[in-house]
């Protein structure tokens, strides 16, 4: 069994769309509906099914999904086993947005210069589903949140960056007071479902403030939009630049005791590619302390 006719099965699975599996395999939509063409001539049973306009996998797609998922981590653990010199092999990395844009770029171009037979795969995602796929070992590391419990003994935490949480307003409101702005003006919450969005949703209740909310978002980068546009205030983490371009903010600081949000890299102790995680941890530490010594 060829393993890229599996791998690609999985990507389709996982995206429901076999032109966006296409994109992220580095090949046509064509040559992916052969590959699957051609798995389910090997295993005799039809592995997906488009319903509306997503694809989805049948039933048996679902029964070979999590050891089709483990074989090709496995096959891809092999290969970067063999690599015995310099770095090289297919790291597989999660991260959530703000990271993806402030922290990833100059990482990635030291990791080029360290490892330049290094291919990288990178899955952007919220933290809980980023930290379930190093879990299940469908990533080996994910840039995230630190999450709020304790790890299990399996994984390991690399601290990268803190971000104290602010009230993100627009520049009219320029110099007022934090929680003065949280209790007046209309809310724009960070969505709890996001580790940030815990840590501000836990504040709030935590000071006895009850905001008058307007939206519920799950990206930072829109919430700064739609609060330059005055729809309200956000109670957000002073993520790594960049941000979005010609915004008119107005970032009011909390007490000194108010949470923040430490961002770091998680991996699992056993993974056989830790010497290439090594590589991307020094990269990423390196890209951090750039990043916090910028205006």
């Amino acid at each position: 069994m060829d393993i890229r006719f599996l791998e690609s099965f999985i990507t389709v699975v996982e995206h429901g769309s076999l032109v966006e599996a296409s994109r992220r395999l580095g090949v046509t939509p064509a040559a992916v509906a052969q590959r699957i063409h051609a798995l389910e001539q090997e295993i005799g049973a039809a592995l997906l099914t488009r319903i509306g306009r997503g694809v989805h996998p049948t039933t048996a797609g679902l029964a070979i999904l999590e050891h089709g998922r483990r074989i090709v981590a496995d096959a891809r653990d092999l290969r970067n086993l063999a690599t015995v010199d310099l770095p090289a092999g297919e790291i597989r990395i999660g991260a959530i947005s703000t990271a993806l844009t402030g922290l990833l770029p100059e990482a990635l171009m030291q990791m080029v210069k360290a490892a330049p037979d290094l291919d990288v795969y990178l899955l952007p995602g919220t933290s809980s589903d980023l930290y379930r796929n190093v879990i299940d070992g469908s990533l080996d590391a994910a840039v995230l949140a630190q999450p709020p419990f304790a790890l299990p003994k399996t994984c390991e935490w690399q601290a990268l960056r803190t971000e104290p949480m602010i009230v993100l307003a627009p520049a009219s409101a320029t110099g007022r007071d934090a929680h003065d702005l949280l209790r007046t003006e209309r809310f724009i919450r960070y969505d709890k479902i996001n580790w940030g969005g815990r840590l501000a949703d836990g504040y709030l209740r935590q000071a006895g403030i009850r905001p008058r909310e307007r939206l519920e978002m799950d990206s930072l980068e829109a919430i700064a939009i739609m609060v330059d546009a005055g729809l309200g205030v956000s109670l957000v983490p002073n993520w790594a630049p960049p941000w979005p371009e010609n915004l008119r903010l107005f970032k009011a600081p909390l007490p000194a005791n108010a949470p923040q949000r430490q961002l770091g890299i998680v991996w699992r102790r056993t993974s056989p590619n830790l010497r290439l995680v090594r590589v991307v941890i020094d990269a990423l530490k390196a890209s951090a302390a750039q990043v916090a010594n910028l205006p």
